[in-house]
């Protein structure tokens, strides 16, 4: 709970109160309820430092109002503590002027309680969509009552690391099931009252051979009959409750994990994907679900298991301690040989993770790629590839489950001492010092000591799976370990853009590199300019793009946008603020409507045609199957190059940016198409800030500025005809390029005007 609550009267902070207001006008504070809630989420938030963007909330399916649950997942996801309770007026008025607490009431809105007075009986609270200078409202218990049923959001910051946020590895895990420690509780008590029932079977039948058989005793019987259908009915109604309470923990662990697994994927740096193969990613991410099978199968059932051993085992020396004693001392001789053979399938394991990795990597590779494979006639050389990889596995499984039969070889024998032999032991013993067993005892021996002997063989063979868990572990981490954008992701400044943009002897080298990417980088570009870039390859045109991006951020000197430094701003909400198109842009498996709003699920089919026909897009759009429905397959081999790279600038605009990066946006275009989109570029650019990176200098010669690169340094900067007289990089470009053309490479106006584009090939 938040701070203050519990706290005496003394300490609250008490506004001045304003003139009641009665129910009516309490519970309609917005003729918005979806817009209340929400603000008074993004209130109380703030009033933790944490400035939360409106766009950034996911409502759950069908819901017409944010849910408690909804809210909740929102905060937690900002990085903040948030927990949905019901709360009585006794409790509430006991909060005092710390953190506000965010009331949901029952038309759906919603309001911010600042303090409290226990001794006044009343509340403070505000609206969540007035200004600062606004008075809190005086409410007593029976107005708050008509409008409030005791739904509640408490929300304060994060103690200590969050489990988002924690390095992955077994204490990880561990929390994680320990989040379950409810059910776990329940399911605990439920396996030991289902081991109590186990042994009560056992204990029956010696009772029949002990008393029954041998006194004829009907009576007995009876009664021993109704105790064992007892027994069978709770046996199977309990049952029935640890299976459901299994399957649920099952079920809440993997959800958990899957969501963690994914959500980390999404907040590794760009550059990680970068460096590191899809194929090698992807088969190292799919180890999660070794351990998830091992958490929710073999531990669970294992730990259940040692419930019925403590159980057993008591009644186990009660029947006979020598006997008892073997048991215990065959299971530890099966652990000792499980742990000798530890260090040798430890190293089995690793390597045969690895080869897997190899392996994955050239199948994802091959599909990735099945296009250029099919054009070059690659298949024998990449079957020749596959061979070997799976060679190298299957030779690496073979090792392992070689190295892996010695111990169970070595097993069997005591294992099957443990269940049955112990009995022989333990009546020859018996025999020769003279003593005699009870029939009944001998039997129930046998049969509790089979249960008795599995837990513990299971417990043994437990740690020799964990080592293949182990693996899958280390697997795992090599990659959610990575540095993650979270934190950026979350916090920061969120301003407003206009669309200046500035360097500052900005420097920046890309890891492993010898020579810097950008040197000491300075130039400054007013809002709404339209800022070609050029250069050679490697002069660092596209790492300009991406500091502008925040993919990287780790240069030197000062890059700002209107007035903020970069490094300062909400990772989110600046590339939220920018339009990016690149010269190989994805479209996703969907419909044309939602590649388009993609960025901006919440807009509508209006919103997506007003950005195709900024982008030029509609045109063709229309003469497609189904129009703004027509299903874009994978890889968008259904449509051409242009229409792919239109789609991209729509999906670009569709949030109207105040910035946008074209990175050799039509250099891979066909004539054509780049003509098309080049004389749209000037429409699309009208009260933005346009930054377009291209090789070709005729598509630039209308910008405003003409940035020039050379080996990561500001050659000039200036309107192609300055450039052209001044700056020999830039003629140079020019004269390749235009060499053709009459005059030398006099510049010439490419005659294209803004104009609605028109048909595609």
């Amino acid at each position: 709970m938040p701070e203050g609550i519990g706290r005496e009267h003394g300490d609250v902070a008490r506004p001045e109160p304003a003139p009641a207001i009665d129910a009516e006008t309490l519970g309609s504070g917005a003729p918005d309820p979806v817009e209340v809630r929400l603000a008074a989420v993004i209130g109380a938030a703030r009033h933790h430092g944490v400035d939360m963007d409106r766009r950034d909330f996911r409502a759950t399916p069908g819901e017409v109002v944010p849910s408690p649950a909804s809210l909740t997942r929102w905060l937690t996801d900002q990085g903040l503590w948030a927990k949905a309770v019901r709360l009585s007026w006794k409790r509430l008025v006991r909060i005092s002027g710390g953190a506000p607490v965010v009331l949901l009431f029952n038309d759906g809105g919603a309001g911010l309680l600042i303090a409290a007075d226990r001794l006044r009986n009343v509340v403070w609270i505000k609206d969540p969509l007035g200004t600062e200078a606004d008075i809190p409202v005086a409410v007593d218990e029976l107005r708050l009552s008509e409008v409030w049923d005791g739904e509640a959001l408490l929300v304060r910051r994060q103690r200590g690391e969050s489990l988002e946020e924690a390095p992955f590895n077994m204490a990880w895990l561990v929390r994680l099931v320990l989040r379950e420690r409810k059910l776990l509780t329940s399911l605990s008590i439920a396996g030991l009252v289902l081991s109590v029932l186990t042994v009560m079977p056992t204990l029956l039948v010696m009772s029949l051979i002990d008393e029954v058989l041998q006194h004829n005793s009907m009576n007995s019987l009876i009664m021993l009959s109704l105790i064992f259908l007892i027994v069978v009915v709770w046996e199977t109604i309990l049952g029935h409750s640890k299976r459901e309470l299994t399957q649920v923990i099952a079920t809440r662990i993997d959800t958990r994990l899957n969501l963690h697994v994914f959500n980390r994927l999404q907040a590794l740096t760009l550059d990680y994907f970068e460096r590191n193969q899809v194929g090698a990613v992807t088969h190292r991410i799919t180890q999660i679900f070794k351990i998830r099978d091992f958490l929710t199968g073999k531990m669970v059932n294992t730990v259940l298991d040692f419930c019925t051993l403590i159980i057993i085992l008591p009644i186990l020396f009660w029947l006979n301690a020598t006997m008892a004693w073997m048991v215990l001392a065959g299971s530890c001789l099966i652990a000792l040989v499980i742990l000798v053979f530890l260090p040798a399938l430890r190293q089995a394991y690793g390597e045969l993770v690895r080869a897997e990795v190899r392996k994955g990597s050239v199948l994802v590779e091959t599909i990735h790629g099945i296009r250029t494979v099919k054009t070059l006639a690659l298949e024998p050389s990449r079957s020749d590839l596959w061979d070997e990889r799976v060679a190298e596995a299957s030779g690496m499984r073979l090792r392992v489950g070689r190295l892996g039969n010695w111990p169970e070889t070595l097993i069997n024998p005591i294992e099957r001492f443990v269940e049955r032999g112990v009995v022989f032991v333990g009546v020859g013993i018996a025999l020769s010092s003279g003593n005699t067993f009870d029939i009944g005892s001998v039997v129930g021996f046998i049969l509790l000591g089979s249960r008795c002997a599995a837990p513990l063989v299971n417990l043994a063979k437990l740690i020799g799976d964990f080592e293949e868990v182990r693996a899958s572990i280390l697997e795992v981490q090599h990659v959610l370990n990575n540095p993650t954008e979270s934190r950026a992701l979350k916090t920061g400044l969120r301003p407003t853009f206009k669309g200046a943009i500035s360097f500052d002897d900005v420097s920046f080298t890309y890891p492993l590199a010898k020579s810097p990417a950008l040197d000491r980088v300075t130039f400054a570009i007013e809002p709404g300019t339209m800022l070609g870039v050029v250069g050679k390859s490697g002069s660092g045109k596209s790492t300009l793009t991406r500091l502008l991006q925040g993919i990287n951020r780790t240069y030197t000197g000062f890059l700002k946008i209107d007035g903020a430094d970069l490094r300062e701003i909400n990772l989110t909400h600046l590339r939220r603020s920018f339009g990016v198109v690149l010269q190989d842009n994805f479209l996703f498996r969907g419909s044309v409507k939602d590649n388009i709003i993609a960025g901006r699920p919440g807009l509508t089919i209006t919103d997506a045609v007003r950005a195709a026909r900024l982008a030029g897009a509609e045109e063709f759009i229309e003469r497609l199957p189904a129009g703004y429905d027509t299903f874009v397959e994978e890889g968008s081999t259904n449509l051409s190059g242009g229409q792919r790279q239109r789609l991209a600038i729509a999906r670009a605009l569709i949030s109207d940016p105040k910035i946008m990066i074209l990175d050799e946006a039509t250099s891979a275009l066909d004539p054509e198409s780049e003509a098309l989109v080049n004389a749209n570029l000037q429409r699309i650019g009208k009260g933005r800030t346009m930054v377009i990176v291209s090789h070709r200098l005729s598509s630039l010669v209308d910008c405003d500025q003409i940035l020039v690169m050379e080996k990561g340094r500001v050659a000039d900067i200036g309107p192609h005809r300055v450039l052209l007289e001044r700056c020999t990089t830039y003629r140079q470009l020019w004269m390749q390029q235009n060499r053709h053309l009459e005059g030398g490479g006099m510049p010439r106006s490419t005659g294209l005007k803004p104009v609605l584009a028109e048909g595609d090939d």
